[in-house]
């Protein structure tokens, strides 16, 4: 049997360790829409940083077969939030938050067929 492993980590900026585990983020201030067949970098002032937060993403299919959206942390690796040809066909979606990035500006890439709202602080 394999032994599980433990492993962890600094506490996030305005984690209170007397107040439960409670975290603080402030409210998003910021709004990126990327229309169909993109890659784009949600990045203030056009640099991004480490620690820019996404609140949610709302995911706009208009072709379900080309709906995909995927999302990559820097220079990680991309993942897919949205896949093409998703269970409820066309419509809209929320992506709950994603958090703060790890490794720099997040990038949203999109299928043609999906126009997504980013919310957030980057």
């Amino acid at each position: 049997m394999a032994e599980a492993q433990l492993s962890i980590e600094a506490a996030p900026a305005g984690y209170d360790q007397q107040q439960s585990a409670i975290t603080t983020i402030d409210p998003p201030n910021r709004q990126l829409i990327a229309a169909g067949a993109t890659n784009t970098p949600l990045a203030q002032s056009g640099l991004g940083a480490i620690g820019d937060y996404i609140s949610h993403l709302v995911c706009v299919v208009a072709t379900a077969a080309t709906a995909q959206v995927q999302v990559k942390d820097g220079s990680g690796t991309a993942f897919t939030v949205l896949p093409n040809s998703p269970g409820g066909g066309i419509g809209t979606y929320v992506i709950p938050s994603l958090g703060p990035s790890l490794l720099g500006a997040w990038q949203i890439s999109t299928g043609a067929g999906v126009t997504v709202i980013a919310r957030g602080r980057f």
